[in-house]
């Protein structure tokens, strides 16, 4: 089987499916976010704190243009999407999966937006960056999964499906 590569906003369930769809589909798994955590020996918004976005960014698009793994489910950072060499990288030998989920539904799974790592630019919001990001999504996506009304055990058995 060719790679799943998840994208999605953040929130949306790329890591938490990915995990699961890894084990139902007996692919490894990997998420391009902890990646660089690893690479970094940092967390996501320490980097972003104190190193600035565009290192941050740098870092992302790095990791997705990189990345060399066959068997694999890949959550992607939420905006890996922004980077087209790393995303175009990606779908070269996978499935691209976008896990769509509304922003209202987006605001209420978002409790820890400030500690998170959400790459925020100065004065942007969670609607702008949803706004910008959505289109791209769609653009790179084979397959789009809408999960507002899901469980992620119905995410994971409905993406089983489509999969096959």
């Amino acid at each position: 089987m060719k790679n799943v590569v998840l994208v999605g906003m953040p929130g949306c369930g790329k890591s938490t499916v990915g995990v699961i769809l890894a084990k139902t589909l007996g692919l490894c798994f990997v998420d391009t976010d902890l990646l660089i955590c690893a690479k970094e020996e940092s967390t996501l918004q320490n980097i972003i704190e104190t190193k600035g976005l565009e290192y941050f960014e740098k870092a992302e698009c790095e990791v997705g243009e990189k990345l060399s793994v066959n068997n694999t489910v890949v959550a992607t950072g939420g905006s890996m999407i922004l980077y087209e060499s790393a995303i175009k990288s990606l779908k070269k030998a996978a499935v691209v999966v976008y896990i769509n989920v509304s922003l209202p539904e987006l605001k209420r799974r978002l409790t820890n937006i400030k500690t998170r790592g959400i790459t925020f630019a100065k004065g942007e919001t969670l609607e702008d960056i949803f706004n910008i990001r959505t289109p791209l999504y769609k653009k790179y996506a084979d397959i789009t999964i809408n999960a507002d009304d899901f469980t992620i055990e119905e995410t994971v058995t409905k993406l089983t499906e489509l999969l096959k």
